[in-house]
């Protein structure tokens, strides 16, 4: 659902919706490298053109079409604002790609909905900044002050405003009832931020880590301070305020505008993807046209604003935490109070995307030079970064077309890049992740590598350029690396050497990941590899036992526990096929999984791993053999053999312990399900 100036995706509850698994994380990833910043390398001069009406309709009719038959997608709308005038506003291909029977409907950017996903989290922090210029709320006042109900925190420095507008307040994050399923309700904010509170993981102020919950606890502060539900006070106080005249939190839509809302699709040709219902809906439930949010740019880029005085626009806009917060990340891009800040072709940029199931949006402001830009595609496309390369594509021409670099700098590496360079290289984890769940479990398989490069540089396995390939970074300012070809940086925090985070965006940062938890991948994949072929070896040796008539003659003690093991394996059977189904529903819009899935599949697990024992005893009892431990014919018991088994049995017994490593260390076994 949200998107920011360097990762597109990253910031969606579809990331881990949609991503739980290291393959979909890889490629999230992957094209935080191709949305990065900019493309043109420091030190190229360009000329820039006038943006005028004609120019930036003439440069969208040649980019835009084109890419929308190529990716497959069905509809877009775009809008482009320049010192406080609308220099268009544009609807290309279809809201409705029409059927055998009725025609399509092209898009209209006057009266066509489409989703903006996460941008609603800037009106979210529009809200707030009003109500602190009314002095009724405080930045850095404890959030807990204004709340009617006890948050459940784990630090003694409290969340302030400040903390929830920047993603700093700690939780971690949380996907169950993000997007509920066709025919759900919508759920209210007092529920969505008081019903499963997410724990919290980091101290306030500390680490960047997207957090939905943070903003929909924003929202509900505003709701409480001025009385009246949040839908309605941003209806009257921002969308009426500066004319947003069809902009809506409604969830599902009224009737009367259900008719304007785009249909949205996974690609051109595809059935139709229902209206979703997003909680909290303040973090992405928004539907407006491109008239509308012409007038919302403006409005935050205006001077005499609507919305909010020239100065508290103009702190709204600051980066928000400073380096006695956030430490070295202070030197990378930062969070103002609701925006991403990015630099690019040294223009100062602030943005905010937002991705659902079928919509994906993207807003870049460039308050210096007063313009901005915005745009929402109704369908994913053939591929799954087909909308991220076209989001990429039209915020990186509109930079490079319009404000191109003019600078004149070479990347020039430091004299600590190479001592620096090896304290970095190891293995990483997203901030943004849950802990006290079982999703933990998809954290650890996503790890990020910092690995060794040519000369003095690194490479971050999720930075890469647009073929999906790392790029070499190198160190620029003690602590800070550069992309060698281009204009990302990273800053790392650091203490003492020791590297404690390094920053990919200002709401997302790379933490060391343990070596217990390093581990748990390749101890999964091995201990699962010869579970499931002892798994698979049960009705093998049941059936080869019955064609040879072989009697069973060792001691009564071996029998039970062979086939207390046979138990264990069994269970792990059953449980694969519960967590399988747990995360096939978690990876569509399907309603979540049952509390009795949920738990069958915990006890199943418990079950499995307890099958160490009798797996371990039947180990022992083979490396001391007597006369009735035969197993097949005795023409078959060479040294050979009987060492093979003592062999298999220890790796058996091995296996079982790792997967008990992997239950407790990827959080299967966590009382709380609720994800």
């Amino acid at each position: 659902m949200y998107s920011v100036e360097g990762s597109k995706l990253l910031s969606s509850p579809l990331f881990l919706v949609r991503g739980l698994s290291a393959i979909a994380l890889t490629w999230v990833f992957a094209m935080l490298g191709a949305t990065s910043a900019a493309a043109a390398p420091v030190g190229l001069t360009s000329t820039a053109h006038e943006l005028t009406t004609e120019d930036v309709n003439a440069w969208l009719d040649g980019m835009l079409p084109s890419a929308l038959e190529r990716e497959g997608i069905a509809g877009a709308t775009v809008g482009v604002v320049s010192k406080g005038q609308v220099m268009t506003q544009r609807g290309f291909g279809y809201a409705d790609t029409g059927s055998d029977t009725e025609d399509p409907v092209p898009v209209d950017p006057q009266h066509t909905l489409f989703r903006i996903g996460s941008i609603s989290k800037i009106v979210t922090a529009t809200a707030v900044m009003q109500l602190v210029e009314q002095g009724r709320l405080a930045l850095d006042a404890p959030v807990q002050d204004y709340l009617d109900f006890t948050l459940d925190t784990s630090f003694e420095k409290p969340i302030t405003l400040r903390h929830l507008l920047t993603h700093t307040a700690g939780f971690e994050d949380k996907i169950a009832g993000v997007i509920a399923g066709p025919g759900e309700n919508a759920t209210s904010l007092r529920d969505a931020v008081t019903v499963d509170q997410p724990e919290q993981i980091a101290e306030p102020g500390t680490t960047p880590a997207y957090s939905n919950y943070s903003n929909g606890l924003a929202a509900y502060v505003v709701e409480r301070t001025v009385g009246v539900g949040y839908a309605d006070y941003v209806q009257e106080h921002v969308f009426d305020a500066v004319g947003m005249s069809t902009a809506t939190l409604a969830q599902p839509l009224p009737d009367e505008m259900q008719l304007s809302m785009s249909k949205g699709y996974s690609f051109t040709g595809s059935a139709e993807v229902p209206f979703e219902i997003n909680a909290p809906a303040p973090a992405g439930a928004i539907s407006a046209t491109t008239a509308d949010m012409n007038a919302f740019m403006l409005a935050q880029l205006g001077d005499s604003s609507p919305l909010l005085s020239e100065r508290t626009l103009e702190q709204m806009h600051e980066p928000a935490l400073s380096a006695e917060e956030l430490g070295g990340l202070a030197a990378g891009p930062r969070m103002t109070l609701g925006y991403f800040e990015a630099d690019r072709n040294g223009h100062r940029i602030l943005s905010h995307g937002g991705d659902l199931t079928a919509f994906h949006a993207q807003l870049d402001l460039y308050p210096d030079d007063e313009a901005g830009v915005y745009i929402s595609l109704n369908s994913t496309g053939l591929n799954g970064d087909a909308s991220t390369a076209i989001r990429d594509a039209l915020s990186r021409g509109f930079a490079d077309r319009y404000f191109p670099d003019q600078r004149d700098a070479a990347v020039v590496e430091t004299t600590t890049a190479a001592e620096h360079a090896d304290e970095i290289v190891g293995t990483y984890q997203v901030s943004r992740r849950s802990e006290s769940t079982f999703v933990r479990l998809f954290a650890a398989f996503s790890t990020v590598e910092v690995s060794p490069s040519a000369g003095n540089a690194v490479t971050i396995s999720a930075v890469t350029d647009l073929a999906g390939i790392p790029v070499d970074l190198v160190e620029v300012e003690p602590w800070v690396w550069q992309e060698v070809d281009g204009q990302r940086r990273f800053a790392v925090d650091q203490q003492d050497g020791r590297v404690v985070a390094i920053g990919l965006n200002p709401a997302f940062a790379l933490q060391p990941m343990s070596p217990s938890r390093a581990a748990l991948p390749i101890i999964a994949t091995l201990s699962l590899a010869v579970l499931a072929a002892a798994v698979l070896a049960l009705p093998a040796r049941w059936g080869i036992r019955r064609w040879y008539k072989v009697a069973q003659e060792a001691p009564r003690r071996e029998r039970l526990l062979r086939r207390l093991r046979a138990v264990a394996l069994v269970a792990l059977a059953l449980a694969g096929i519960l967590w399988a189904t747990v995360a096939a529903t978690l990876l569509s819009d399907g309603a979540p999984p049952s509390a009795v899935i949920l738990r069958s599949a915990q006890a199943l697990t418990f079950a499995a791993v307890l099958g160490a024992l009798p797996a371990l005893l039947l180990a022992i009892h083979r490396a001391q053999p007597t006369e009735n431990n035969a197993e097949i014919p005795s023409s078959w018991r060479s040294r050979g053999a009987h060492t093979l088994r003592i062999t298999g049995r220890i790796v058996l017994t091995l296996a079982f312990c790792g997967l008990g490593y992997v239950a407790v260390v990827g959080g299967l076994l966590l009382p709380s399900i609720t994800y």
